[in-house]
């Protein structure tokens, strides 16, 4: 059966109004004055709360070096040998001669004033630093996966990103997710990374345990990474369609 060439030249024209190039629009960030992209509102950071599981490490501090040793646990020498201690399903962590100490829902300068406290008790001019251990994040899906510490107060989405690779361009910047531990279970955000206005909303800072999921955009199967392949895309389809129309005479 002969083959309608206008049916082909349809078919072609099909193509090529479905294909399009990626655009700053669709990948830049902080945007401004766009009606079409979504607004946010400040928000004031919230420090961390110390939550079940978490592993805390800390330090002491006191004149007396012999007492600092023994009551630290060996955590004053390489950071390779830092011991760290889970905090129980009751929400209380047990340190070196302490044992039963509330820290769950504190922030870590809250938890280092309970533990400075009761340390006082033994150790009248101590001083206590505590940090966590499991200060890292989770980068999965159309972005550089893996793994990776939280390395100073405050980290935002962007230095996150920086870390992992960055976005991939097929990424769905409209649709970028972090899956955060709370108190009243896993909660999912979603938000498009794209304004300017991100910049101090809830958003914008990552937390200890967070997980950033980045789906790739559905539209993505349609678009092309540059005019070059574009202008590849339209000769490979010309191709095809004189290969098809002269075998089909």
């Amino acid at each position: 059966m002969r083959i309608n060439k206008i049916q082909f030249f349809i078919l072609f024209l099909v193509l090529l109004t479905t294909t399009s190039c990626y655009t700053l629009r669709d990948t830049a960030f902080l945007q401004e004055h766009d009606k079409k992209i979504t607004t946010y509102q400040p928000q004031a950071y919230e420090d961390y709360r110390i939550r079940v599981n978490d592993e805390i490490i800390y330090r002491l501090i006191t004149i007396d070096q012999t007492i600092s040793n023994l009551m630290s646990g060996g955590t004053s020498g390489s950071m390779q040998n830092v011991t760290s201690y889970r905090v129980y399903d009751d929400g209380t962590i047990d340190l070196p001669f302490l044992s039963h100490i509330p820290i769950e829902g504190l922030t870590i300068n809250e938890a280092e004033r309970m533990v400075e406290t009761r340390m006082k008790e033994i150790i009248p001019d101590v001083t206590v630093k505590l940090t966590l251990a499991n200060k890292s994040f989770t980068m999965i899906g159309d972005i550089g996966t893996g793994i990776f510490p939280i390395y100073k107060d405050k980290m935002n989405i962007f230095q996150a990103l920086a870390m992992s690779g960055d976005l991939m361009q097929s990424a769905d910047r409209k649709r970028v997710r972090i899956l955060r531990t709370t108190d009243d279970g896993i909660k999912t955000l979603e938000f498009d990374i794209r304004p300017a206005n991100i910049i101090e909303s809830e958003y914008y800072y990552i937390y200890p345990n967070d997980i950033v999921y980045v789906r790739r955009a559905p539209s993505s199967f349609y678009k092309v990474s540059g005019y070059g392949s574009f202008v590849g895309l339209i000769t490979t389809s010309l191709t095809f369609l004189m290969t098809t129309l002269y075998y089909t005479k």
